[in-house]
């Protein structure tokens, strides 16, 4: 198998690289092209004899078919076809958009067609996005989604609306069966 440089700087690059690389599959991508490229060196570090795939594959302890897509990918886009790639992951449910229009109605609090709830918990937040959003998600899903926007259904909301703090301290205050009274 023999491999042709893009660039005469390539051979040095790859040199570099298996020395100093230090995720090892990363490190493996590296030697078999540069396996491919030098061949089995002899003594006197020329290119020696070219090496197979399968020799190339032993070598490292890589099956073949590594060996020939790395070997492919350097011949087809030089050393920077040699990095991964990041993954392509599954599109998002909301757009940026959405998801920002989803967080202000979520931080605005419950209007009174949530039911006459409080706070909006996970289930909410579900229903929320069936009706004014038309994306049906499953709970974790939700809470997922949530976590990215930096909300958390484990957060209390504010005190309810028809909350009394005066009206709770003078029931302590008359509670029959409570310590001091």
């Amino acid at each position: 198998m023999r491999v042709v440089l893009h660039d005469p700087s390539d051979l040095v690059a790859l040199r570099e690289s298996v020395r100093s690389e230090a995720d090892a599959r990363q490190r493996d991508r590296f030697r078999a092209v540069l396996l491919a490229v030098e061949g089995d060196r002899g003594d006197g570090g020329q290119a020696g004899r070219e090496l197979e795939g399968d020799e190339i594959a032993r070598r490292l302890g890589r099956s073949p078919r590594f060996v020939d897509q790395w070997v492919a990918r350097y011949r087809g886009g030089g050393l920077s076809a040699l990095r991964p790639r990041k993954a392509k992951g599954r599109t998002p449910a909301l757009t940026p958009e959405q998801g920002r229009a989803f967080k202000a109605r979520v931080l605005a609090g419950p209007v009174a067609a949530d039911g006459g709830v409080c706070r909006l918990g996970g289930a909410d937040a579900r229903r929320i996005l069936g009706r004014e959003f038309g994306k049906q998600m499953t709970l974790g899903a939700v809470y997922k989604l949530m976590h990215r926007l930096g909300l958390s259904c484990l957060r209390p909301r504010p005190r309810h609306r028809k909350n009394d703090p005066k009206a709770a301290e003078q029931w302590l205050e008359r509670a029959p069966l409570l310590p001091g009274n």
